[in-house]
This record gives C-alpha cells, structure tokens and sequence, in this order.
C-alpha cells in the first residue's frame, strides 16, 4: 500500500532535513573555528568526519529494524533523535563535545535512507518519479543549509543554526506519531512482491550499487562540504558577504535538485543501464571545467557538475526497487549504503588536510578521476533485457 500524502509529505521533509543537519557544520565551519580559535577553517574539518562515518556505519542496524521492527517506528526516532543531536551541538563548550554532537547527528541521520526511502516507495506505480521527487526533496535540504545556515550564522549566530533546525525536526517527529497509520505488520513478515531475481544478476547488480555508491557519495561529500569554501575562493573580490555567497550556492543546489525530478521520470521510461551511463558520463568533463573556472564562469560550470552528481542519485535506489523485494529493500539498502557512505566519510576527513596541501585546483582533478570511475563500474550493470522474466506480482 502506497503511503498517504501527508505520509509522502513528512518522509520528503525528513529527506531534506537529513541532509541539511550533516551540512550545517560545514557550512558554518569559518565561524565555528574563529568561535574557538582556529586559525584556519581546514583543520576544523576532521572533526566533522564522525558524522559521515556513523551516516554509513549506521545504515546497517537501521536498516535491519526497519524491515524486521517496522520502518514508523525508525522514522520517528530519526526526527526526534537528530533533533535532539543539533541541540546538543549547539551547546557545545569546546570542539570535541561539538565533534560528538556531529557524531551523534551521523547514527540518527543514518537511519533515513533504509528506512525512508523503502516506506516511501512501497507500492508506487511510478517508483522513477517517486524517487525523482524524493531527490529533490534531499537536496533541496542541501539548499537549505547553505542559505538558511547562511542566514542563521550571519543574524544569530552558529549555534542558532543548530537550535532552530533541531527544533523544527522535533516538532515534525511528533506530527509523524500522531498522524501516521501504525504498520500492520514489520516489512520482513509481508507477502513476497517481485519473482525472485537470478543470483548471479543479483549479486552483479549488488556490486555496481555498492561501487557507484562509493564514488557517487566520495563526489557528493567533496561537493557538498567544500563548495561553500570553494566558491568563496572562486569569487574573492567579486562576493564576499557570506549570506549572499550561501543564496548563490543555494540556487546551485536547487538546479541540481531538479534535475533528480527529471531524471527520475525518464527511470519509469527508459532502459536504466543507458540512461545511468549517460548522467555519469558528464561528471569528469564538469569537473575539469570547473578546476580552471572562476568567477561567474565557474558559478556557471558549479551548476553542470552538480547537476552531474545530483542526476545520478536517484539511479542505486531505482536499482534497490527493481531488483529487491519490499520485505527486504531496508536491509539491502542499509549494507549498500554502510559501505558507500562509510568510505566516503574519509572525504570528509581529508577535505580541509588535502585543499590546504594541494588546493582546490588538485581536488577538482581528483574529482574528475572518480567520476570517471563510476562510468566504468556502471558499464558492468546488466541490460534491462537480462530482466525479462522478472516481474512485479502486486497485491
């Protein structure tokens, strides 16, 4: 049974809110750091690698109690818990009681993606679409952190850019168990919805998921939490108010957003494997555009490159629902998304180390290097013709 549109509602709001808390810090980092005494903002960065560290190891268990505990259940302890996490990292007193609420914000923001995006997904007609929308709903959450973060830091402070988010997603965490439906039943005890898939198929397919997963989410973590710096750097002398620098990177992110909308129309639509290569196959040329623009040329080839990275989201969920049946999709996900997304934290970890050392030139390049990676790990998928005999069986 498809979820109801207040349901659908409150799980895109979730997606965003996910997003936008594990970028909060990132985007505030120059403030943070003059805050307790950082001279440079880089060498506040690792401090935020917990928290991507814990948004992949944390999948694993979330997505296990999603489909054997019940996927309501997870989703209310995510809004509440990650709201109580940007509380505690608003009251931090020094840099590692901040790096244990990042940390924190990390277990709970893990849970949304195995358990979210199964529940949202469960019985859609139009599973592409769905998901297209759910894309956008996420990274218009990146959007958010960067402008109202902006905001937030410039008018009240860092720590008001924790306070107010983390109340918000309180708020919404109630609203969820109050008008939510309580599940029959946990995922794992329903019906079979799909034919089973060929082991070899599936276990190939597995493979692809878990490597675009890591090269796609080592690009968005290089993004997403140094474009504030990067663009700063890109527009010295041009911009300088940091409130306007986050309004110009929020309509970046917003472009990029609505290209998952696209994109996930043309998933019901199109052979996957074709379509997937054909997003991929702009991510290395965006990125070595970008490592010699500046100025408005670069704001110019910054919204090309995400585009890229945001287009190409959608595609390892679109996977999980063709291949994966309902009762199990949470856990799937939740494996997926611990190796993705717990190798990719170390982007975070080396971010402010490696621009200091070589420069945002130097990690541009490298970006391009694993975008050109993730097209050779999406030849390998299977065409949509090796999948002729499985079919969806609805209730």
């Amino acid at each position: 049974m498809a979820p109801t549109r207040l349901t659908a509602w409150l799980l895109n709001t979730g997606h965003a809110l996910d997003h936008m808390f594990l970028l909060i810090f990132a985007t505030a980092v120059g403030a943070i750091a003059a805050d307790f005494g950082f001279a440079h903002w880089e060498d506040l960065m690792p401090f935020g690698a917990g928290a991507f560290l814990m948004f992949g190891l944390g999948s694993v268990p979330a997505g296990r109690l999603g489909d054997l505990w019940g996927r309501r259940r997870m989703i209310i302890i995510f809004f509440v818990g990650i709201g109580a996490a940007a509380l505690l990292a608003a009251t931090a007193p020094n840099v590692w009681v901040l790096g244990l609420a990042l940390t924190l914000i990390g277990v709970f923001a893990a849970i949304y993606h195995p358990v979210g995006i199964p529940m949202l997904v469960q019985g859609a007609v139009r599973p592409g679409a769905t998901l297209g929308i759910s894309g956008l709903a996420g990274n218009l959450g990146i959007a958010a952190a960067a402008l109202v973060t902006g905001l937030l830091v410039k008018y009240g402070g860092w720590r008001v850019a924790f306070v107010v988010p983390g109340l918000f997603s309180i708020a919404l965490g109630a609203v969820f168990a109050w008008r939510v439906p309580i599940e029959t039943e946990p995922p794992a005890r329903r019906k079979p919805t799909m034919r089973e898939v060929p082991r070899s198929v599936l276990m190939r397919v597995f493979f692809v998921m878990t490597a675009t997963a890591i090269t796609g989410s080592l690009l968005f973590n290089f993004s997403t939490n140094g474009n504030g710096e990067l663009m700063r750097e890109r527009f010295a002398g041009i911009v300088v108010d940091p409130a306007r620098l986050g309004l110009l990177l929020a309509g970046v992110y917003t472009v990029g957003a609505l290209s998952q909308v696209v994109v996930g129309r043309m998933i019901d639509r199109f052979p996957i494997k074709r379509l997937y290569l054909w997003v991929l196959l702009l991510q290395a040329p965006a990125f070595l555009l970008a490592a010699q623009a500046t100025g408005w040329g670069f704001y110019a080839v910054a919204f090309l490159y995400m585009v890229a990275i945001f287009g190409a989201i959608p595609f390892t969920d679109a996977l999980i629902v063709r291949y994966v049946d309902d009762r199990m999709r949470s856990r799937v996900a939740g494996v997926r998304l611990a190796v993705g997304f717990g190798v990719s934290s170390l982007a975070v970890w080396v971010l402010g180390p490696f621009v200091k050392a070589a420069g945002f030139e130097t990690l541009l390049f490298t970006m391009a290097a694993i975008g050109a990676l993730s097209f050779v790990f999406a030849m390998m998928l299977p065409a949509d013709r090796q999948l002729a005999g499985v079919v969806a069986v609805r209730a």
